[in-house]
């Protein structure tokens, strides 16, 4: 499966916030947004200091960033937009809904691993069951009352071991439910952008696609 190989901390760099793309290295003071704080490139510095943007400009960098943080490329970012705008409703919520309710970020939403990278690898290499079945597509979508866990087989490994003791102290979604001792996740509801507040304009990413 095709994925994006570009340096993670430029691509943070470059859409000037955090995306979360290397875990718990995100919090630190190793992050490479703290220690530069601009763009990459060697007019970085210049741009960064205030450079200003069209309003194409600003689409643009709004759908780059969800892009980046779900880990997509082009052509998968823009199929989640043509089903979006086919259904009922609001289609920068209906875009966040069907991004949201991927496998792979369900897992990652659900703490059993640091970053999207692993939760997609996790999933692709067989490590977990959706409602019993095993499930090896990262790009599946959820459904409210389904429930994720992990292969027998895979709860030998020593990480997920020690999985149960670091849920007990992490901050939960409130559209899911996480059992820590049995890792389970169940979908509750539907997830909300007015809830989460992600970190990018679903209005601008519309807008930019409806041009």
């Amino acid at each position: 499966m095709a994925r994006n190989l570009d340096p993670k901390c430029k691509q943070c760099r470059r859409e000037g916030t955090k995306l979360f793309l290397k875990g718990e290295r995100c919090n630190t003071s190793k992050c490479a947004l703290t220690r530069r704080n601009y763009i990459p490139g060697m007019h970085g510095v210049k741009l960064g200091k205030g450079g200003r943007l069209t309003g194409y400009g600003i689409q643009l960098r709004e759908k780059q960033k969800a892009k980046r943080t779900y880990r997509l490329l082009e052509k998968q970012f823009r199929s989640y937009f043509d089903k979006a705008i086919s259904e009922v409703g609001d289609t920068g919520e209906n875009i966040y809904k069907l991004l949201e309710m991927r496998m792979d970020n369900v897992i990652y939403r659900a703490g059993f691993c640091n970053s999207r990278d692993f939760a997609r690898q996790m999933v692709n290499h067989g490590h977990f069951l959706l409602n019993g079945r095993r499930a090896s597509i990262p790009s599946i979508n959820v459904k409210v009352k389904d429930k994720i866990t992990f292969r027998p087989k895979s709860l030998e490994i020593e990480e997920i071991k020690n999985l149960p003791e670091k849920l007990k102290n992490k901050e939960m979604t409130d559209w899911l439910v996480v059992e820590p001792e049995s890792l389970t996740i169940t979908v509750l509801d539907v997830p909300s952008s007015e809830k989460s507040k992600p970190n990018f304009d679903l209005r601008a990413i519309n807008e930019y696609y409806s041009r």
